[in-house]
């Protein structure tokens, strides 16, 4: 009646099928609103039989946007419908479909008006920019912006963190240009204060823009989640998704009432799922992530339904030697005892640490880098250009294969097919037999060796690679220096 059509003053039974789906959520509104003024005969049945309408209704009869309209969108039209009608403010991202007829409407007025060959009636924006986000608990407070995605340049959110303010740490440096470079998972451990955080938050900006696949793959997730920003439909970089320490498994994995909704691991998809503190997180929720690391998707199953997550990402773990910190500190006073300090460091379990590539030492920074004395490190811009270049030999050399990087690599594979240089797994194979590496680990070398080979634009990995990949992935020194791509 706001929106000026007749309430047909009858009894109305609207019918939701297939029944044996559960349905929820206010995204049936607009298409149960033209279906009673079809039935009321205020418009043409003909006109909406093989027509898509995704959109809230308020009381007033605006149409107000909805979570998931992206693969909403896609799901329609692999379906074969090619007109879908839905709110304005994500009609921009309906139209990344191809193929389909994007119609996006303020308000029921105007979808009648439109639908009935009439003028169609100017309607004021109410400055709701996007859908009420998902109670997740992944919100930056004050700004209403979902931490599945980071900042980008020119929107307002401030300048961006460049690795040229990390102070020192040329290891820890080398550990996150090589895991951006092959998409592998990084542990830093170190004392409170290294800048492990700090090195974490740089990552995702140093990671290559996202393809269009992997866009349209990311901006679903985050559609669904309700945590797209108003005016980008599509999602162009890397997302950074760092969830608190008491964070449970169900929002890590996904879950929730009802159907289940995407969690951290889904909302860092194509990007860096962050673990500060990562001994303080639960034990359960710690190993609820081993099978999204090796299958890169999560499937949560519910009482409403099983659901099928992509998790593709690359995890970053920053964990303390010891519950207060100093205890690789010489003379820092640290009195947790042994005993402690072993549990403290068993909470990151064996089979977990295992699927983690590279482990590195922070080391606490000293004068002469923390006050620029010893110069400063190299900018994101000039990391994230050898790590394209590595990314594209990479690609190069695994085209006609399912994968895209080397992390993706199966161990069979890099055994057989992709050979390292003669002689150059001598190491390797001494630590296998020492028991000081599994045979899961020695395949993450390989992967490893590829990706330090890449960035220093050699055809595949020699001795010194497979030294530096060892030395990244053990954490004892091989006398290795650090050389072109490895600073």
């Amino acid at each position: 009646m706001n929106s000026g059509a007749e309430w047909p003053q009858k009894k109305l039974t609207v019918g939701l099928s297939p029944a044996s789906v559960p349905k929820g959520g206010s995204g049936f509104d607009l298409a149960v609103a033209c279906a009673v003024l079809g039935a009321a005969e205020r418009i043409d049945p003909a006109t909406i039989a093989d027509v898509v309408m995704i959109g809230e209704l308020g009381l007033d009869g605006r149409v107000r946007p909805v979570r998931g309209v992206l693969p909403a969108v896609l799901a329609a039209a692999e379906a074969g419908y090619e007109q879908v009608v839905v709110p304005e403010q994500t009609a921009g991202e309906a139209a990344l479909v191809p193929g389909v007829s994007v119609l996006g409407v303020r308000s029921l007025r105007q979808l009648i008006a439109v639908l009935c060959d009439e003028p169609v009636p100017e309607e004021p924006d109410d400055g709701r920019g996007r859908p009420d986000a998902l109670p997740a608990g992944l919100m930056i407070p004050g700004t209403g912006l979902g931490t599945g995605l980071a900042p980008a340049a020119g929107r307002g959110d401030g300048p961006r963190p460049d690795l040229a303010d990390v102070a020192g740490q040329p290891r820890p440096r080398q550990a996150l240009e090589v895991a951006a470079a092959g998409g592998h998972h990084l542990l830093l451990s170190g004392p409170p204060g290294a800048g492990k955080t700090m090195l974490a938050e740089r990552l995702s900006a140093v990671l290559p823009p996202l393809t269009r696949q992997e866009s349209l793959e990311v901006t679903a997730v985050h559609s669904v989640a309700g945590l797209l920003p108003p005016g980008e439909p599509l999602v162009s970089r890397a997302p950074y998704c760092a969830p608190h320490h008491s964070a449970t498994m169900q929002s890590l994995v996904g879950g929730g009432n009802g159907m289940p909704r995407p969690g951290a691991v889904s909302l860092a998809h194509r990007g860096v799922l962050f673990l500060d503190e990562a001994p303080e997180f639960s034990g359960k929720a710690l190993d609820a992530l081993r099978q999204p690391l090796e299958s890169g998707h999560v499937v949560v199953a519910r009482a409403a339904g099983v659901v099928r997550l992509p998790a593709r990402f690359l995890m970053v773990l920053a964990a303390n030697p010891c519950p207060c910190g100093r205890h690789s500190l010489i003379g820092a006073g640290c009195e947790c005892p042994p005993s402690v300090v072993r549990r403290y460091q068993a909470r990151l379990s064996g089979p977990l640490l295992d699927r983690v590539d590279l482990r590195v030492e922070v080391e606490p920074v000293d004068r002469a880098d923390l006050l620029g004395r010893g110069g400063r490190g190299e900018s994101t811009e000039v990391v994230a250009a050898r790590v394209r270049d590595a990314r594209a030999r990479a690609a190069e050399r695994l085209a006609g294969t399912p994968w895209t990087t080397n992390s993706e690599v199966p161990g069979h594979e890099l055994r057989t097919r992709l050979l390292v240089a003669p002689g150059a797994l001598a190491a390797a194979e001494r630590d296998l037999e020492r028991g000081t590496l599994t045979a899961r680990g020695l395949d993450r070398v390989l992967r490893v060796a590829w990706t330090v080979a890449d960035l220093r634009g050699a055809d595949r990995p020699d001795a010194s690679d497979v030294a530096v990949a060892l030395e990244l992935r053990t954490g004892i020194q091989r006398g290795v220096p650090m050389g072109v791509g490895q600073r």
